[in-house]
């Protein structure tokens, strides 16, 4: 089963808790055991896993890829000037698989997913794939 998904990120750059309508989807789907795909067709956007028990991560996480790949670098040469987005979805990748088992998302106690914004806001999507064993 395939599902398309649409947000409007609001900031430039954030990550945006989507466990919750990746969880609904599963429960809609009736799947049981398989595995669920979350991919990001964007170019400067991104999908990952962290902790979602505690906001200063995820702040921390985007402060440290902001010293790793600050927005304004001299020898940019990317005509649109968003080389900085590029590297940070980059870095962060495309796209999570995440188990299912027993109609559950098999993600750690504090783990949740997230997409990842680096280049907004804008209007985005995601897509969310679930397969049944």
């Amino acid at each position: 089963m395939l599902y398309k998904m649409d947000l409007h990120t609001r900031q430039h750059t954030q990550m945006i808790d989507i466990s919750a309508q990746l969880k609904e989807l599963l429960n809609k789907s009736g799947i049981k055991d398989g595995l669920l795909l979350v991919y990001c067709p964007h170019t400067t956007a991104g999908v990952t896993i962290n902790e979602n028990a505690d906001p200063k991560v995820i702040h921390d996480v985007l402060m440290r890829l902001e010293e790793m790949a600050p927005w304004e670098h001299k020898r940019d040469r990317h005509g649109e000037g968003n080389s900085a987005a590029h590297l940070k979805a980059s870095l962060i990748g495309f796209s999570q698989y995440i188990p299912v088992c027993g109609g559950r998302l098999l993600l750690g106690t504090w783990q949740g997913v997230y997409f990842c914004e680096f280049d907004g806001p804008r209007q985005r999507s995601y897509y969310v794939y679930i397969k049944s064993d």
